[in-house]
């Protein structure tokens, strides 16, 4: 735990604050004596309140695609939005406030192929030289309510796509939970002072800077006020996990699965069975939210 930062400043300088606070900046990097903040006047501690707290992610995202090819494009891209047309019907039955699917199609020529003098495969880049067109259908998810994370992506891989991407999980706190953590934040830092105060025989003052970037509390007196803007902002962070996730049942080693129900028809949605059978343990993890405020006493 950081040491609170605590400093007993009495200025010598003889302006009144609203003139102190007019000096910006009241001296110049290197100068051997600089005035201190209008709130350091009189003996003051300055206190930083740090709070950590661990709250599940509450949101989730992977994509999915789907693969055709065919001689003509028209044909391929219809086969193409084929596969996720019963697919994207489906997720949209869950409703915009679970999750949130956009889907592209794009096309690309399939060149005839031939080799070159050093035996090298190489693809005859001219029109008259397409063999097939292969199209690609993407759909990309946001799931916006993780209860429901592992039945839809088990929606998307009992639709047999060609290809499904890494599950990732965020954490998006809401108003709430940012208004809790600042407030716990200049609570801490009140402790802190208290603590320190009555440890040195004190008694604590009124209030006369709360900042809850914390920055006031960090100002290098001593160095020189310029200084006071070279801090970084310390803003609430959000760490992004990447993670994947699998099921094993009790017995499971000992007995073999059953057989998976066969794949869905072309253009059709996957039924019940084969959803549940495609079911994985998806559990959104623990993301760390940190906050911290600065407040500055007077003493008595």
């Amino acid at each position: 735990m950081r040491p609170v930062l605590a400093a007993l400043l009495l200025s010598t300088a003889l302006a009144s604050p609203a003139l102190a606070q007019a000096q910006t900046p009241p001296a110049t990097i290197g100068q051997q004596y600089v005035p201190a903040p209008w709130w350091m006047r009189d003996p003051v501690i300055a206190s930083i309140g740090y709070v950590r707290v661990e709250l599940q992610a509450n949101r989730a995202g992977f994509s999915a695609t789907f693969q055709t090819v065919d001689r003509s494009v028209a044909e391929a891209s219809r086969k193409a939005a084929d596969q996720v047309r019963a697919l994207s019907q489906t997720l949209a039955a869950y409703g915009v406030e679970t999750v949130r699917v956009e889907t592209s199609l794009t096309t690309q020529p399939l060149y005839d192929q031939y080799r070159d003098e050093n035996g090298i495969l190489r693809d005859n880049t001219r029109a008259d030289r397409i063999e097939r067109y292969q199209a690609q259908a993407t759909v990309s998810l946001t799931v916006r309510d993780v209860r429901q994370l592992e039945r839809i992506y088990a929606t998307v891989v009992a639709s047999q796509p060609n290809s499904i991407g890494q599950v990732y999980f965020s954490l998006e706190p809401d108003n709430e939970a940012k208004s809790n953590l600042a407030r716990e934040a200049v609570r801490d830092a009140a402790n802190r002072a208290r603590s320190a105060v009555e440890a040195a025989g004190g008694t604590l003052g009124a209030v006369r800077v709360i900042d809850p970037t914390g920055r006031a509390c960090q100002t290098d007196v001593l160095a020189g006020w310029p200084s006071y803007g070279s801090g970084a902002s310390q803003a609430t962070t959000v760490d992004e996990v990447v993670v994947t996730g699998s099921r094993m049942r009790r017995g499971e080693m000992a007995m073999a699965p059953p057989p998976p129900p066969p794949p869905p028809a072309p253009g059709q949605a996957p039924s019940e069975a084969q959803i549940e059978a495609a079911r994985l343990a998806l559990q959104p993890p623990l993301q760390v939210l940190t906050d911290q405020a600065c407040v500055v006493y007077g003493l008595n």
